[in-house]
């Protein structure tokens, strides 16, 4: 499991976590019962502190994303909620809006950032 967490953006390290382990849970990249690493270990495997990835991981639990069992971890849920269309739109604009700001720091035109996103879908 790769998560990123950029220190460059806007969104707050736990939702950046939050969003990206939801993402690969309704998208079946993370399977139902895929055991998670500790807090500890996240949290040193991403430089933040393990408050930061606890938060994000109570918030994935009170979603029902994973399930959290004393002596087992954390795994994901054996039944991943799916997205609404609203949060899908919101994810979305914040996916958007992120990569915007990407671009514009490269200097790349909008001809090539959108030939970029074509080739990838």
């Amino acid at each position: 499991m790769i998560i990123e967490v950029r220190s460059d953006s806007l969104i707050p390290p736990d939702d950046q976590i939050r969003t990206q382990i939801e993402t690969m849970a309704v998208s079946g990249v993370l399977p139902p019962g895929h055991q998670l690493p500790s807090i500890r270990q996240l949290a040193a495997d991403l430089g933040l502190a393990a408050g930061t990835v606890a938060r994000a991981y109570r918030e994935l639990e009170a979603g029902g994303v994973v399930v959290t069992r004393t002596g087992r971890g954390t795994s994901i849920a054996a039944t991943a909620p799916h997205l609404s269309e609203r949060e899908r739109r919101a994810r979305l604009v914040t996916a958007a809006r992120d990569y915007v700001a990407a671009i514009r720091r490269l200097g790349v035109g909008q001809d090539q950032a959108l030939a970029a996103v074509r080739d990838l879908l």
